[in-house]
């Protein structure tokens, strides 16, 4: 649609949803009618239920331009949790910028594995926190527990305190490459981690909304296992007995990443599926 007639005709929340959605579907957006209501209730700052609630109020000039900046952003390529500012995870509101890689509901599955398994009074260590949806969902679902979340960036780091903040979150942070910034004597009964795991050789071809998000949070080397490697390598170090590693992986490494597993002296590594019955992570125990 031409810029002067989206301006001036009067549009209102349903019809600009219809539009964007067929606009959306157009260009190969993932999920075109909930990325146009999610875009819309930002440029409105309400919710979502307020958009069919006020279906035939028109917007404003003002609004209709803001909305516009959006969508045209989304079309380009710009994730969606980036231009709103948030993704839910675990049922809760996380703040997502460019410092971080965007919280997937697929590792809520890893979330919900490490809960089954944390005993009372656990000491967890979160690797590669990024926006601290893995650390920080732990400590909220555990209060009694001592969760240690690190990464290697800065800009991360500062953002999952920002989210530990928001959500009244109690853990500890260190900044660092892996287990570096962990004490030494400290041991834990959990490890978790969601590393980077995509193989440089597979960056080009990742969606164009995912290559707008970090590249050190993605590249895990010519196999992609460069950083789950170092991890299963130093974790049984690491891990109290009878601890494990909960390590999130990309489906390629369902043979490879169990393997290293045993080879660094897990007892048994299982790899468990993702509601798509893709291989999502390995559970290694001691």
């Amino acid at each position: 649609m031409a810029r002067s007639s989206f301006m001036n005709e009067a549009w209102t929340p349903l019809r600009l949803i219809s539009w964007t959605q067929g606009y959306f579907d157009r260009a190969g957006v993932d999920a075109p009618r909930l990325t146009a209501e999610l875009l819309l209730a930002h440029a409105l700052a309400c919710d979502r239920v307020r958009l069919y609630l006020d279906f035939d109020k028109p917007l404003s000039e003002t609004e209709l331009s803001r909305f516009r900046g959006l969508v045209k952003r989304r079309a380009e390529g710009e994730p969606t949790a980036y231009l709103v500012g948030q993704r839910e995870f675990c049922g809760r509101p996380f703040h997502c910028d460019g410092r971080a890689l965007i919280p997937r509901p697929e590792t809520e599955l890893l979330v919900e594995a490490v809960l089954e398994a944390m005993p009372e009074n656990a000491c967890v260590l979160d690797l590669c926190t990024g926006t601290g949806c893995i650390g920080i969902s732990l400590a909220l679902a555990r209060p009694e527990a001592r969760v240690l979340a690190s990464d290697l960036s800065q800009g991360a780091l500062e953002l999952a305190r920002e989210n530990a903040r928001n959500l009244g979150a109690r853990l500890e942070f260190a900044e660092g490459d892996l287990f570096e910034p962990v004490p030494k004597g400290s041991r834990f009964h959990l490890i978790v981690a969601n590393p980077p795991y995509v193989p440089t050789c597979e960056l080009a071809h990742l969606a164009r909304e995912v290559r707008r998000e970090p590249a050190l949070a993605l590249d895990g080397g010519p196999e992609g296992l460069d950083l789950a490697r170092r991890i299963v390598a130093e974790a049984p170090g690491r891990l109290l007995p009878g601890g494990s590693l909960f390590l999130e992986m990309h489906e390629k490494h369902e043979e490879r990443l169990p393997a290293l597993c045993r080879e660094a002296g897990f007892s048994t590594a299982v790899v468990k599926l993702d509601l798509a019955r893709l291989p999502r992570f390995v559970v290694a125990c001691l």
